[in-house]
Formats: C-alpha cells, structure tokens, sequence
C-alpha cells in the first residue's frame, strides 16, 4: 500500500471513530435526558399522591370540626389562612386551607337545576352590580357585563337587557357560543361579552364558581375586613362599605354565636338580616384548601374546594397548576 492510500484510510477510520464517538455522546445525552424526564415523571405523581393524601386529611379535619346537627362547619380559631407545613419522604407539603365562602358566587346568579334549566336572578345581578361599584369597576360598564354574565349561564337562548347570547359570540374573530350552565371555574369570566383583562383583574379577587346555583353564605365570623364589600353589598345603601368594614373589626375575639347577635351589632339602617335567606351565616360550608407540594425537585400545586355540608366532606372540585 503506498504512501498517500495507507494516510486516506488512517484519516477513514478518524473520521469513523470520530463519528462513532459523536454518536455515542449523543446516545448518552439521550439517555441521560429521558433517565431524567422518567425521574421527573416519577416524582410528579409521587407529588401529586401526596397532594391527594393531604386532600383526604384536610377533609377528615373539615369533618372532625363539623357541627352535623347544624349541617355546616366551622374554621376555629388559627386555621383560617395559616399556611402548615407537612415533611415527607423527599419533599414537603405547604397547605392552607381557607372559608372557600367568602366570594361571591357567579352560579348564584340563577336559580334552577340541570334538569329544570337555568334562569336570572335579578336580585343577585343587583347584588354583583353593586359588589363591581364598590370595587371599582366603570358605572358605565356595570350593567352590560353583569347581564352578559347570566346570559352566559341561564338556560335560555334571548338576551337580557344589555346581555349577550350566542348572536353576540358569532361575531367574534373566533364564533363560539355561550355556556347556558353553571360556570365550571371563575377563569370563564375572561370569555364573556365585553370581559377585558382589566376588568377580570379587577373582579377576580371578589368571585368564584361554587358548583350550586344559590348565593355564598357568608361567614360574618371569618370574613376578612378587607373584603366588607361583600357584606355591604348585601344591604345595598343600607350598609355602606366603610360601616361594613367597622363592624367586622368590632367583631368579638370568639365571633358572633349567632345571627341575631350579629344583627344587634348593625347600625340602625339594615334591617337586620331580613329577607337574606340564607346569605350570612356564622359557621362556613365551603373550604378551599391550596396545597404546594415539592419533591425530588419537582413541584405540583393544587387548588381544591371541599364541601363541608355534607357527610362525609369530600373534594367537589381540583385545579393543578398556578392559578
């Protein structure tokens, strides 16, 4: 072999070993990448079983805390809003669990069932009105968007005044239609008709979507004063916000035991709780319980509703994810 042959083939079987060298790295970068990604897998629904067993703990509290002769719970004292922290193998769980009551709910704007159908409350669009004043959102906006949002969930296809069925959504660069049922989540509100992302910031924080067409009762007992504009707005001008706000700061150390003696506590306009069904209530159904679970280096996060009114208490519904 001369020369010049025996130089191409050592440079031949180089560029063979070089490229056998290239493969191999790329074999275990591989490897090493899905060793990973089944790790990661691993430890999510490892977490996430964590995350179902901290549910299942929370609603034997919710239970041990229950009045069933009453049909309803109470948070005690240092559970409302506490973050506790539970060690596992591996990881941690951060949980707080909260009165899931404390909002108004967006379903309570019918009444009705799946069976019968759905239709307005005009006393509770009244009510969310005048819940979106004290908020802030535009006078000017109010009306339309409060009926647009019992338009979305009523059962029947004619538009309230201002309000918006299904012609109002074909119109849209993407036609869609409306629900005509309960809202599933609060995040529906961002498809309404004239729903802005200014206006959902500025909504969120007061809503929800409980799974029940009738009003969140709220918990005078646990209601946060920052949020008295959710008790005032049951009383329309009879209560304004900031009177709201004065009598949950009066509230006694061990809240009010009953209605009636919340009702002393009023100032003399509201006429006590007459009329509000069952809006107020010293002792909470619903509880939201936020779990963040950390494992091996993955996180899962959980936002669930558990429903305290029944026995046994159980989990209606889950979110995974930030919200």
């Amino acid at each position: 072999m001369k020369a010049g042959e025996r130089g191409a083939a050592l440079l031949s079987v180089l560029l063979l070993v070089a490229l056998i060298a290239t493969l191999a790295a790329m074999a275990m970068d591989r490897l090493t990448l899905a060793t990973r990604l089944s790790g990661n897998a691993r430890a999510i629904d490892q977490a996430r079983g964590y995350a179902l067993g901290a549910e299942n703990l929370a609603t034997l509290i919710v239970d041990r805390i229950s009045d069933r002769k009453l049909g309803e719970a109470s948070l005690p004292p240092g559970w409302a809003g506490q973050v506790r922290t539970i060690p596992v193998e591996g990881g941690l769980i951060r949980a707080r669990l909260g009165d899931g009551g404390s909002c108004f709910n967006l379903n309570s704007l019918v009444r009705g069932s799946q069976l019968i159908g759905f239709t307005a409350r005009p006393d509770m669009m009244e009510r969310l009105a005048r819940l979106m004043l004290s908020v802030g959102v535009q006078p000017d906006r109010v009306p339309a968007l409060v009926a647009a949002i019992a338009d979305w969930i009523d059962s029947d296809d004619r538009p309230l005044p201002h309000g918006a069925e299904d012609d109002a959504y074909r119109e849209a660069s993407i036609p869609y239609r409306v629900a005509n049922t309960l809202m599933a989540d609060v995040s529906e509100l961002r498809t309404v008709s004239g729903m802005t992302p200014q206006l959902y910031r500025a909504m969120r924080p007061w809503v929800c979507a409980l799974p029940v067409a009738e009003p969140a009762a709220l918990n005078v007992n646990i209601l946060p004063v920052e949020r008295a504009a959710l008790l005032a707005a049951l009383y329309g001008d009879r209560l304004p916000v900031a009177q709201a706000a004065a009598v949950l700061r009066g509230r006694p150390v061990a809240g009010w035991s009953s209605l009636d003696e919340f009702q002393r506590v009023l100032p003399a306009g509201p006429a006590g709780t007459a009329g509000l069904g069952g809006d107020l209530a010293v002792r909470s159904r619903w509880f939201t319980l936020e779990l963040d679970v950390t494992l091996d280096g993955a996180q899962v996060k959980e936002v669930a509703l558990i429903d305290g009114g029944i026995a046994p208490s159980r989990v209606v519904t889950r979110a995974w994810g930030n919200r």
